[in-house]
């Protein structure tokens, strides 16, 4: 069920354009999924990597042109993510620029919302329907959302984040991001060879997982998730649930049992499962 009023609120966002008769091609063989088949007007998630498979910046890759892209990631990432694709462009008939606009996260949003914006794509960080569309003010008759809110929300979708789950120790089936940022059947990309080998011959050893503590204090980055007195994971995000207590997300190792209760600081975290948390965005059910 999607939430039934429109909530928005501003994401801060960097973009970069690839504009240029190589253009499509050139990303094609740079960043991890599927963009040169991507019909105008249509989008992709995606990541630049290095070559050891390293998260360089997630993107969402924004087909504006036959040979216009631009590419849409966090603040942390922009200025690097068009170093690194000047740095290779080597002869590919392209221009890399920065670009300036401002996105509009809107939950609720369906294809009519979208319809209405000249750059909007899906978005499917918060586990409810949602698109970010850009250069927009909020839509008629929409409700703000509050950081904690949307972080919140955020965590219960296991959605990952440049900086916190997302860094130099992390590969990306470990973040749970091949279903939605990568193609197993197209060309070569930096750090295909190391994705592919552990997709295809063996499993990520650990994963992100949704964490329950009572309290109100938050878990520190990086703190230490332990059963039976061995350190098996640690707590990447966290944010306060709207009753009570806190909801964190963390890597887990593969063989801890999902049912199984954790301690963190002295505090019990019980895991929860896909359906997540029963708490409600702003009196409206999650999906």
């Amino acid at each position: 069920m999607a939430v039934a009023t429109l909530h928005a609120a501003p994401r801060p966002r960097a973009y970069v354009s690839v504009i240029g008769p190589d253009a499509a091609a050139y990303l094609n063989r740079m960043v991890s999924n599927e963009v040169e088949s991507l019909p105008v007007g249509g989008s992709c998630e995606a990541l630049l990597l290095t070559p050891k498979a390293r998260i360089i910046a997630p993107l969402v890759v924004c087909r504006r042109g036959e040979d216009d892209f631009l590419l849409v990631t966090e603040p942390v990432a922009g200025e690097r993510l068009a170093r690194e694709l000047v740095r290779a462009r080597f002869a590919a008939k392209c221009s890399i620029e920065p670009e300036e606009h401002r996105s509009l996260l809107v939950l609720g949003a369906d294809e009519h919302v979208s319809s209405q914006h000249e750059l909007a794509f899906p978005n499917r960080d918060y586990g409810v329907q949602a698109v970010e569309v850009l250069d927009a003010d909020p839509p008629e008759g929409s409700e703000p959302i509050s950081d904690d809110e949307l972080e919140r929300l955020r965590i219960l979708a296991r959605t990952p984040r440049l900086g916190a789950e997302l860094d130099d120790r992390v590969m990306p089936a470990e973040a749970g991001l091949e279903e939605r940022a990568i193609s197993f059947t197209k060309g070569c990309y930096p750090g295909q060879e190391p994705v592919a080998r552990l997709h295809h011959r063996g499993h990520p050893n650990r994963g992100l997982r949704v964490l329950a503590l009572s309290g109100d204090g938050l878990p520190a980055y990086d703190a230490e998730l332990t059963l039976e007195g061995k350190v098996v994971g640690r707590v990447t995000s966290a944010a306060p649930r709207p009753a009570d207590g806190v909801v964190a997300l963390a890597y887990v190792r593969r063989e801890v049992p999902p049912e199984a209760d954790l301690l963190v600081d002295g505090r019990v975290a019980r895991q929860l499962g896909d359906s997540g948390d029963p708490a409600t965005l702003t009196g409206s059910p999650r999906p």
